[in-house]
């Protein structure tokens, strides 16, 4: 079954179509270009545990506090899980791993309910650069999600 990034992810998605198919150089391509994605937005989201979000949580109740350490560790997991699944596909085009193995549900990308929780961009009660990440995060693994959906599917 052939189909077009565009097709499969929707208007999200960045650059030109990239057919899914017996092609293994757009695979790669694509799934390196995910792979930067999530990485550009670890930096960001470093950067704004260790600079911006102590300065937002000064003089906040602590349940406001506690609020903005979870949506924190929600875009973390999103980020980090992403990237785990990445890099396992990446050992499967390398040859390091066999598929089945990458299959196996304990790299199975979508087992957390945090991670597919859209909330928290809409609240106002949080940092805006927090709900920016929320945001983003959210997008980016749901995009990884129907990347893994398609390569379970054609396995």
């Amino acid at each position: 079954m052939l189909k077009t990034v565009r097709e499969s992810f929707g208007p999200g998605v960045q650059g030109s179509e990239v057919s899914i198919s017996a092609s293994a150089s757009a695979t790669v391509t694509f799934i390196e270009r995910n792979f930067d994605d999530v990485l550009n937005l670890m930096v960001e989201a470093r950067n704004y545990i260790a600079y911006g979000q102590p300065a937002e949580k000064t003089g906040l109740a602590p349940e406001a506090q506690l609020q903005i350490s979870y949506e924190t560790m929600r875009v973390t997991a999103r980020l980090v899980r992403a990237a785990a699944w990445l890099s396992i596909e990446k050992a499967v085009r390398k040859g390091e791993i066999t598929r089945e193995e990458a299959l196996g549900e304990e790299f199975a990308l979508t087992t957390v309910a945090a991670c597919l929780d859209p909330s928290g961009p809409d609240d106002d009660a949080l940092p805006k650069a927090l709900r920016s990440l929320l945001d983003r995060s959210y997008k980016l693994y749901m995009r990884i999600s129907r990347l893994e959906a398609l390569t379970r599917e054609s396995a």
